[in-house]
């Protein structure tokens, strides 16, 4: 019992046995010898009670003791009472809130962070096990096949669309080197030339996914890579072309006499997001004296004032690197590498590359593109699927006409089934780019300002989402658009105008995807500005929680009925798409008596991403009530559909009437 028990004897004499804890209690509270932990007897010293290492009872103090021992005799009963083990601990209280408070500063739960990814790994886990309990095969391909069509073509168009931003390059050289009042000149024609080309550029690259056909998988990675490196290449041109105009009034100070004495203009910057003329010197002496700044007297002062703040302009703000310094083809290519959408001369550097931080993030960019294509193909498609075979009114019979609470119920069910999938989809997307891939091209390019997004995830209205959850885009639109703007038609339509651009480049996206030109992108991007103008009243201002679950509830309902309503309503005579292609082959093998072999060609035929297997909905009008048409059409190569066109009756009458099926299917 040694071992498991403590002999403690009270001041009676009295022997009680006492189970020894097993851990030791809060160090705060208690303090065990080490010797009690080694010998596995808990100690209680104290007055006259047993210890471990000594006889259990004090030598009494005589009551004519010299004070000094007096003093260590009670010196030694105090500490003995300090390690008396009690049988209940004590708690400590406080006055403390919990870690879900909103006043407690407690914001670590990274966590949750890892929690999110487990349930996404369970997911996939036993979506990959039931496909493989239904088809045999652990993932669907109907969309992992889409990766993969045309692929050439898409390494190719991207190569050439990059390489054609390159022009922006030497155009600025000849700019440049236009003398003063020059036609081609940043301010006469150069402006003019590139806003020319940009337009023209990005209505080309546009068109030509369009123009060869190509999945809407590679037709938005173009589009997304197109309209990065549009903003890229204005953010180049048009700060350049700035510098360049500041060089030549530098230049142009050599002889005073003829030189304009307007104030420099401070380029937009993070600092400074408006831009001013003010002397960034001079404000910065008024406020330290506190005087007012007043105009120079003395002519000299003027123009070597002048001169400095035209000189710093055109110096980057880490001060290594003055304009046109910066104009090589190396700092071109560093720029349309660096995760960034505004040109500055110098950028702040790490000193190396983290190679396993890089490898990590590229890991986890395959993995979320995984799991994307795996919510996609089981949870979205299906859902768009069942909504557009049960909103056409072209497979529904005149006795069962589609009504108007038919079409409300079919809504509201497909956005509930799509509210989660999609903020899966929508979280999975942000992750990708903003900390993955912006991460890893940073990492590559040593880029040390990692800044790419905010707590958006508390944002309690649109402006403050738009602000932080997009950080390079949001200071390009400001640095370029509403900086730019602002001065000439005031701040509220400057806004709107910002809105407006953002709008529209949200809703090319979308026609890209759906291949359709609908409006409702643009329609949902700017029906933010009023909901914002509601949330900034009076009743509502202040609220955050109010306002962050309304602003969630927004964005889920939003991405819902975004991804919905362009399929809808669908027309007289479109085509459904038939989600699985095993149960083609599935239904031809039992009804037709088709061999293994024959049925795994035309699972492999069906699986292929420019074969899609449909139905015809304008086959009753072509063949009649009593029949449809099956068909495997390959897109893109009409020629090839009628190969695999099969007439079939009903499958009522298929066991009495097989239908015809071409030899070479």
């Amino acid at each position: 019992m040694a071992s498991t028990s403590a002999n403690v004897s009270d001041g009676y004499g009295d022997r009680i046995l006492r189970p020894r804890p097993r851990k030791p209690v809060h160090s705060q509270l208690s303090q065990i010898s080490n010797a009690s932990e080694t010998n596995g007897a808990l100690e209680t010293p104290s007055s006259g009670h047993a210890t471990g290492m000594t006889s259990g009872r004090s030598t009494p103090v005589p009551i004519d003791a010299p004070p000094s021992v007096k003093s260590l005799s009670t010196a030694r009963k105090q500490v003995r009472a300090e390690q008396r083990r009690r049988i209940f601990p004590t708690i400590e209280f406080a006055s403390r809130v919990s870690h879900f408070d909103p006043s407690s500063d407690y914001r670590d739960f990274h966590g949750f962070f890892n929690l999110f990814w487990i349930g996404l790994a369970i997911m996939a886990i036993t979506t990959m096990l039931r496909n493989i309990k239904d088809t045999g095969y652990p993932l669907r391909v109907q969309i992992w096949g889409l990766f993969t069509v045309k692929l050439w073509h898409l390494a190719i168009a991207d190569f050439l669309m990059v390489a054609s931003t390159a022009v922006a390059f030497p155009l600025h050289r000849v700019f440049r080197a236009a003398p003063a009042g020059g036609v081609l000149t940043w301010n006469k024609g150069g402006m003019a030339i590139m806003s020319v080309y940009q337009v023209l550029w990005l209505a080309f690259w546009v068109a030509v996914p369009f123009l060869l056909d190509w999945t809407w998988t590679a037709q938005v990675f173009l589009l997304l890579h197109t309209m990065v490196l549009l903003m890229k290449m204005h953010s180049y041109t048009f700060y350049n072309g700035h510098l360049s105009e500041t060089e030549k009034r530098l230049r142009a100070l050599d002889d005073p006499s003829t030189a304009s004495r307007a104030p420099a203009y401070i380029y937009p910057t993070t600092d400074n997001p408006m831009g001013t003329v003010a002397s960034p010197t001079r404000s910065q002496a008024n406020e330290k004296t506190g005087r007012e700044r007043d105009e120079v007297d003395d002519d000299a002062d003027e123009i070597a004032q002048l001169r400095e703040d035209l000189a710093r302009e055109l110096t980057s703000p880490i001060g290594n690197i003055t304009y046109p310094a910066n104009l090589t083809w190396s700092n071109y290519l560093d720029y349309t590498c660096c995760p960034t959408l505004c040109y500055e001369i110098e950028y702040p550097r790490n000193d190396r590359i983290d190679w396993q931080n890089l490898l990590s993030k590229v890991a986890a960019t395959f993995g979320c593109i995984f799991l994307l294509t795996v919510i996609s193909e089981e949870f979205i498609l299906p859902a768009l699927t069942d909504a557009s075979q049960r909103l056409d009114p072209a497979l529904r019979t005149a006795d069962s006409p589609l009504t108007a609470l038919e079409v409300l119920l079919v809504l509201a069910e497909t956005i509930s089934w799509l509210l989660f999938p999609f903020m899966l989809t929508f979280l999975l997307v942000f992750l990708v780019i903003f900390e993955y891939v912006l991460g890893a091209f940073a990492e590559i390019t040593r880029f040390a300002d990692r800044h790419f997004y905010s707590d958006w995830w508390n944002s309690t209205d649109w402006m403050e989402f738009s602000r932080e959850w997009n950080v390079p885009v949001y200071s390009f639109l400001r640095r370029h658009v509403y900086s730019a703007s602002r001065p000439h038609i005031g701040k509220a339509n400057a806004t709107v105008i910002t809105f407006l651009i953002s709008a529209v480049g949200h809703e090319i996206v979308m026609a890209c995807i759906t291949k359709k030109l609908r409006g409702y992108g643009f329609i949902c991007q700017m029906l933010q500005l009023p909901i914002v103008m509601l949330q900034r009243t009076r009743w509502v201002r202040g609220r955050k929680t109010l306002n962050n679950v309304c602003f969630w509830c927004s964005m889920i309902l939003g991405l819902s009925l975004v991804s919905f309503l362009p399929r809808f309503p669908p027309k007289k005579g479109s085509r459904v798409l038939i989600r699985n292609h095993v149960f083609l082959a599935d239904l031809l093998t039992l009804r037709l008596g088709m061999s293994p072999a024959d049925q795994s060609r035309l699972e492999c035929e069906a699986s292929r991403p420019r074969h899609v297997v449909h139905f015809c909905s304008n086959a009753r009008e072509a063949c009649g009530n009593m029949s449809t048409i099956l068909a495997v059409s390959a897109l893109g190569h009409p020629e090839e559909a009628s190969r695999y066109d099969m007439d079939v009756e009903r499958a009522s009458d298929w066991d009495s009437a097989p239908p015809k099926i071409l030899p070479d299917l």
